[in-house]
C-alpha cells in the first residue's frame, strides 16, 4: 500500500465524516471543528470499513495512526481559522516547531524516526481552508519541508496530496490532506 493510497483513503473518510453533518460539541456541523484524537478515531473508524485495511487500522499514542506491517503515522491538524471565523492565533506552530519532545509536527517526526518496528513511516496534514482560501496552507506545508530538511536534517519523500471542496462547514470549506514519507537522516 502507498502513501498515495492512504491520503486517498484519509481523505475519503474525512469526506464521510464532513457528510455526516455531525457537529462535533457545540460547533457548528462539519469535519473541521475536530479535535486530532476525536478526528483521528472517526478516520480510523471509517478506515476499518474499508476492504484494504481489514479492521486492522487503530489510534495510539505514538504512531497517531497504525496501519499494521504497513505505516506507522503522525497526524496534525492546520486551521487558520476557528469556528467562529476568526484568525486563529498560532496554528503554524503545530507544524513547525523543530525542537525533539516538541508536540509539532517536526517533533513527532523526530519521535517516529527512533520508532521501532517493520512499518513504514510518514507525517499528515490536515489542513481546512475557505474556498477560495482567504489564509494558503500551501506556504506552511512548504515551510514545513525547508525546515524538516534543511534545518532539522531529514529525508522526505515528495509531498503527496489531496483537496476536496464542498465541506458543509462555513468555515473549513475544503480540506487538504497531506503527506510526506520519512526516509531517515541527512548524514
Amino acid at each position: 500500500m502507498e502513501l498515495s493510497d492512504v491520503v486517498a483513503d484519509i481523505a475519503q473518510a474525512l469526506v464521510a465524516i464532513d457528510s455526516s453533518h455531525a457537529p462535533f460539541k457545540s460547533f457548528q456541523p462539519g469535519v473541521g471543528p475536530y479535535g486530532e484524537p476525536q478526528l483521528l478515531r472517526a478516520v480510523v473508524q471509517h478506515m476499518n470499513t474499508l476492504p484494504a485495511y481489514d479492521g486492522t487500522a487503530r489510534t495510539q499514542r505514538t504512531p497517531d495512526l497504525l496501519l499494521p506491517r504497513r505505516w506507522s503515522i503522525e497526524v496534525k491538524l492546520a486551521r487558520p481559522f476557528g469556528d467562529n471565523g476568526k484568525e486563529a492565533e498560532n496554528w503554524s506552530v503545530n507544524l513547525l516547531h523543530p525542537y525533539e519532545g516538541s508536540t509539532s509536527l517536526i517533533g513527532d517526526c523526530l519521535k517516529l524516526e527512533k520508532l521501532d518496528g517493520s512499518e513504514r513511516k510518514a507525517a499528515v496534514v490536515v489542513g481546512y481552508e475557505h474556498t477560495p482560501p482567504q489564509i494558503r496552507l500551501a506556504p506552511l506545508l512548504r515551510a514545513f519541508e525547508v525546515v524538516a530538511t534543511d534545518v532539522v536534517g531529514l529525508k522526505i519523500s515528495h509531498r503527496q496530496q489531496i483537496v476536496r471542496t464542498g465541506l458543509v462547514h462555513p468555515v473549513h470549506q475544503q480540506l487538504t490532506v497531506a503527506a510526506w514519507e520519512l526516509l531517515g537522516r541527512v548524514v
